[in-house]
């Protein structure tokens, strides 16, 4: 060797992983409209109310949100979506004798009276009448009983677990399975479904905002004018949709929407009152809209998520890394780190939740103490969870943007070649 010397080899030992290591940073939103009100200053006639993100769906408020009543005509928001979703407004219905002996409020219909679907759904969704609802039940399903098996159904995959549907029109009865009743949440939720996931949602928001619709039946014999009874579409800026509802079980009942600027705000409330109060609802609605418009702004979380300044990002397809630390020996870093990324992509910045002012999110970092050689490009070395409230809303793997490779005696040899090369 040169000079008579010794070069000392040193063999590098493999790093071993010992476990994780756990950060958990938080990042506040403001919102410019909050006040100081908070959900206990609130004061609501409803025995229940919900207030929920049309959005998310994610609740903003709720006072007994979860306690099963009956719901009234409110359950026409579930006929009419399954209607329009399983039938075609051309649609022949005709009347049967059961159907034309729903009690009032009604269309006055016959047996064996003929309309067309999509007229109907005026009827049941404006005026509210029960004979028309029947009939609608009958000509999809072919039955009552199967029908509202088909409105069970379609609240079971909506998430609604406390909702039992016995009449089409909100009439109250009982099954097997008990009463006719449904939560102010699930409530809620259905109607979330109808104007903002389902594929008839464009024809139910046209269905529900028409002041007034003139029909014939299809014999062209008999005419038929429905006026729409939800006053609260002309109350407030951006109402957007809503239907009534009353028994002497339920009370007054009421499920609505209010969009305003990039916030959608959905209202259920059940047992609002009994004559003479049908205006608490109103009373109801607005104080809850208010309070959301109020309180609520959106976060876009993950964007907000990346200040933190131990996080980095994948941006336009470059690669950054989650630790600053300079590249050594062919991407192994001098502290023990490497390379890694999240993989946010713009879909990601535009995912959003709504916000109150006092509240955080939550970033969580959960990543390898010690990382083992060899490590492949893409490799998971840990995670990032954003969280609210300690619900997760989403979490992004952080994975190795390069490869290393392990440094056994093929890497030492190369080294030591490098080296005499020099």
């Amino acid at each position: 060797m040169a000079n008579g010397g010794y070069r000392k080899i040193i063999i590098l030992c493999i790093i071993v992983v010992f476990g994780v290591s756990v950060r958990m940073t938080e990042t506040l939103l403001c919102v410019k409209a909050a006040d100081k009100k908070t959900p206990d200053d609130l004061k609501l006639y409803a025995q229940s109310a919900v207030l929920m993100d049309g959005e998310s769906g994610r609740v903003l408020f709720a006072k007994n949100g979860e306690v099963e009543r009956p719901m009234a005509s409110t359950t026409k928001i579930m006929t009419c979506i399954l209607a329009l979703e399983l039938g075609k407004g051309t649609d022949v219905v005709t009347v049967s004798k059961k159907a034309a002996a729903q009690p009032e409020v009604h269309l006055g219909m016959r047996e064996g009276d003929t309309f067309y679907l999509e007229d109907l759904l005026y009827s049941i969704m404006l005026e509210s009448h029960n004979d028309s609802a029947w009939a609608i039940a009958e000509h999809i399903a072919g039955s009552v009983e199967n029908f509202t098996d088909l409105m069970d159904k379609k609240a079971k995959d909506l998430g609604c677990g406390h909702t039992n549907f016995v009449t089409p029109n909100g009439l109250d009865g009982e099954d097997a399975d008990g009463i006719h009743h449904t939560t102010a949440e699930d409530l809620a939720r259905i109607m979330k479904y109808c104007i903002m996931e389902s594929p008839q949602k464009d024809a139910f928001l046209q269905i529900t905002q028409t002041k007034s619709k003139t029909f014939q039946d299809t014999t062209g014999k008999k005419q038929y004018v429905c006026n729409n009874h939800n006053a609260f579409l002309s109350m407030m800026e951006g109402a957007l949709t809503g239907k009534t509802g009353f028994t002497g079980e339920a009370g007054y009942c009421y499920v609505g929407a209010v969009r305003q600027g990039d916030r959608t705000l959905i209202v259920a409330l059940l047992a609002c009152g009994w004559p003479n109060n049908k205006n608490y609802k109103w009373a109801d609605m607005k104080t809850l809209v208010q309070y959301g418009l109020n309180q609520y702004g959106y976060c876009n979380y993950w964007e907000d998520a990346m200040q933190d300044q131990d996080i980095r990002i994948l941006e336009a397809g470059k690669k950054r890394t989650v630790k600053d630390a300079p590249a050594k020996d062919g991407n192994l870093y001098q502290d023990g780190t490497v390379n890694t990324f999240l993989n946010i992509d713009d879909q990601d910045r535009e995912k959003r939740i709504l916000m109150k002012k006092t509240e955080a999110i939550q970033v969580q970092i959960e990543e390898k103490q010690e990382i083992t050689a060899p490590i492949e490009s893409g490799d998971i070395l840990g995670t990032v969870t954003i969280l609210l409230n300690g619900e997760t809303l989403d979490e992004k793997p952080i994975v190795s943007g390069e490869s290393i490779q392990k440094k056994n005696l093929l890497w030492i040899y190369r080294q030591l070649w490098k080296s005499y090369a020099l």
